[in-house]
Order: structure tokens, then sequence, then C-alpha cells
């Protein structure tokens, strides 16, 4: 049986800044189509379910979701529905079998085929994409895109260090490059559409490597360094890292590039060494923490930022107090923390000794504990401090716009005349634990 083609869409994006990446890119993708966004969600013609994979109560709201939307068919008025990214990848046939409303499956690497997949549909067929081509889509998606002032650029996808916990070898596939010709044309379009700042993204960010257009290999700092020189981007930043590939031209460019803002975000995961190898991080606790010093060294007011599991299988109470240590020497001005979750299919969820829920509930607490007092105290340390604001989005004042600080903090500026994409010269002030307050200065110069 046929259906209409969809006129208006929505896409709901789960999980990390690489979805919200690959949702834009799909709304691209969708406008170039001649559809256009739904003003009501809830009434698109397509909804795109963006997931991820990474937690397995994050799997199970997209099925809850599914069941929302699969409550009225699409002869009832009911949507399209399609699940892209790493729970499709992951789960393409427990889909199929699991959520037969499902009209699409497809994988983080092959939605640019979206457009095919959709008139499938409309023609009574169910569609399923989940092949692994490298960074095929990029080539095949529209050049130009959409952005605000702060814009995310994917540099590279996919991992090739096999954390134990982790699905991303296995939803993204190997680690693969773009090519810096077309990094290049596309932060110029993106500094073209608007966007001061570039966050440059990867699973594993810090192992980009490509030739440069004289045909010089070139490592992230490399490509840092270009997008330096390039008119109108005002901030750049990336990430997730991987301490392994933190590299001594990357770490000189902390302290040599003024654009690159001074925040890192370098995830360690534990801080007990028997921990970490079971977990096949291949860097020790020590490592971690000399690779931050050496960053402090040439940037010392960088912000840190990382990332924790607890009660990994096996973590003894000796080992969380390791990671325990850890964060205390550290001084994270940010950092997200999480109870394992086991995902099925990677090594981790059948070794032994797996934790009880309730220890990992009450060493999560302690540990957020600890977090969050850090984060409090580095925002309480930039009081006074005067700094530019890219300011971002309105907030929920009359006049009052909310942007990012250097270190990444959210700061509310009250300043009638200024506009989003601006950047304010402010001071600041009244901190709490999740913002700060700018008082303005000045509006920087273009």
């Amino acid at each position: 049986m046929s259906t209409k083609s969809p006129k208006t869409y929505s896409i709901k994006n789960y999980g990390c800044q690489m979805n919200v990446y690959d949702g834009e890119r799909m709304a691209e993708l969708f406008d170039a189509q001649g559809m256009i966004a739904a003003d009501d969600k809830n009434d698109a013609d397509i909804v795109v379910l963006n997931t991820c994979h990474i937690r397995e109560k994050a799997a199970e709201k997209v099925y809850s979701e599914i069941g929302r939307l699969g409550k009225t068919s699409r002869a009832e008025g009911g949507p399209m529905i399609a699940v892209a990214g790493c729970v499709a990848q992951a789960e393409g046939s427990e889909i199929s079998r699991r959520a037969p409303t499902v009209d699409i499956v497809v994988g983080p690497q092959a939605y640019h085929n979206l457009p095919q997949m959709i008139a499938d549909v409309t023609q009574g067929k169910r569609a399923v994409d989940l092949d692994l081509p490298g960074l095929d889509k990029f080539s095949q998606l529209p050049p130009k895109r959409k952005t605000g002032a702060s814009a995310f650029l994917t540099v590279q996808e996919g991992c090739d260090k096999f954390c134990t916990y982790c699905v991303v070898p296995y939803t993204r596939g190997a680690e693969v490059s773009r090519s810096w010709s077309a990094l290049l044309d596309e932060a110029k379009a993106l500094v073209d559409s608007g966007a001061k700042e570039i966050t440059l993204l990867g699973q594993n960010v810090n192992a980009w490597s490509g030739e440069d257009d004289k045909g010089q290999m070139q490592g992230l700092d490399g490509l840092i360094r270009a997008l330096d020189r390039i008119d109108g981007v005002r901030r750049i930043r990336y990430m997730t890292s991987h301490p392994n590939d933190m590299t001594d031209g990357l770490i000189a460019a902390h302290g040599d590039v003024e654009k690159l803002m001074p925040f890192l975000h370098l995830p360690v995961q534990a801080g007990s060494d028997r921990i970490l190898k079971a977990m096949n991080r291949s860097h020790s606790r020590d490592s971690y923490l000399r690779i931050l010093d050496r960053v402090r060294t040439v940037r010392p007011d960088v912000a840190l930022s990382g990332d924790f599991i607890v009660g990994f299988p096996g973590e003894s109470d000796a080992d969380f107090e390791d990671t325990m240590s850890l964060v205390r020497a550290v001084g994270y001005a940010q950092a997200f923390s999480f109870k394992y979750s086991p995902r099925p299919g990677t090594p981790a969820a059948d070794m032994a000794d797996q934790i009880p829920t309730s220890v990992m509930d009450d060493r999560l607490q302690q540990l957020q504990a600890q977090l969050m007092a850090d984060q409090t105290a580095f925002n309480t340390q930039t009081e006074g401090k005067i700094c530019e604001v890219l300011l971002e989005r309105p907030g929920k004042l009359p006049g009052q716009l909310i942007g990012k600080s250097p270190w990444l903090q959210s700061v509310h500026v009250l300043a009638p005349g200024l506009t989003i994409g601006d950047i304010v010269t402010v001071t600041m002030s009244e901190s709490g634990p999740l913002s700060l307050k700018g008082d303005p200065i000045m509006r920087a110069a273009a």
C-alpha cells in the first residue's frame, strides 16, 4: 500500500553533540527535498528519532517514544517513523521485531540515503540501511549549512580504541577522518552563515589526521591552526578526545592559538589503574595527570572537563576512592558522570563481579557531590574576571541573552540593544553552580 510523501518533518536528537550535528544535516537534507520543519512536532508527517546507544536508558526512551508515536497509524493521520543513529545501527533487527510501526531504520553512516528510503516507504516497503561506508555521506549531503553563532563541525567519526564498555566501534565503525579541503570549505561556509565559534567534533576527535593543501600530513593541531587563519572565526573548541592522542603539537596549540578556547574535555573514566586496564583505556592515572599538567603549563587558565563511569565490573571501594582522589586532585570545572551500563556485545557486559545497583547509586552520589562542589568553586573563582561572552540565545528576562564564556560557562547578560551573535566584554559576577551573571563593559569588535 502506497502512502503520501511527507511534506513536514521533526527530528528529535538523543545523546552526544555529534547526534546534534547529524540531526542538523538531516534537516538540511529534508529542506533540500522541499520539506519544511513542522511548527508543531506532534503534527509532522515524518518523525526521525536520532538515537544514542551509550546507555540502556537512552535506548529505552526511544522505544517509549516509538510507542507513543505509533498509537496513531499512518492511515489515521499518524507520522512516518524513522529510527536513526546508534540504536538503529546496534539493534536494527530488534527494532523491526519489537516496533513494527517503525518504517525506516537507518544507521549513522547512511542517513544521506533518507530521501530514497522515504520514497521506498511511500511505495509500501519498509526501509533499512545499516551500512558503514566510511564518510560517503558527507559528499552526498547539501554543501551549505544553516547555523547559529556557535556551530558544530564533524571532522572525524568512529573509534579504534575498543574500550570494553563502549559500543561506538560497533555502531560508528573504525576511525575515519574527513579531508582537509572539505573541512576548511565547510568551516568557511559556516562563517559565511554567521558562525563565530566552531566546535570540532569526533568520537575521538584528536585522532583526526589528513594531508593539507601542500600534501603535508597534519594532525588536529594543524587543522586548528588552519581554522585560526580563517577570517571571521573567533573561537575554536574540540571534543571528545582520548588521552593517547593528546600529541605534543595539540598541547602546544593550547598555548599558541589564541582562538583556541581555554577549555579541554579529556575523559579519564576512572582513577584506578586496575580499572583503567580492565576498561582497555590504554592510559594510566599518572599519564593522564601528566597530560593535564602539560596543558596547564602552556595555558594556566584552562578549564578541565572529564567523563567518569562508576561501578565498572570489579570496582572495589579502593578503586572508587582512587577515582575520588583523582577528582579532588584535578578540580574539574565541569564533568559528566554515569553509572556503568552494560551494553550487549561489549566485553564488559560479560565480565564477572558486576556491581550491585545500590552500590553504584551510592558511589555516583558521592562522585557527583564532589564534581558539583568543584564546578561551583571554579565558577566562584571566575567572579571578577573580565572576559568576552558570545551571545547565543535569549534568556527568560526582557533584554536578557545567554552566552558562553571562554571556559564554556553559561553566562546571563542583561544588555538591551545587543543581539544573538554579538561578542560582549563583561565582568563576571554572581556565580552559581550552573551559571554566572555577566555585567557588560563593551561590545567586542566584529
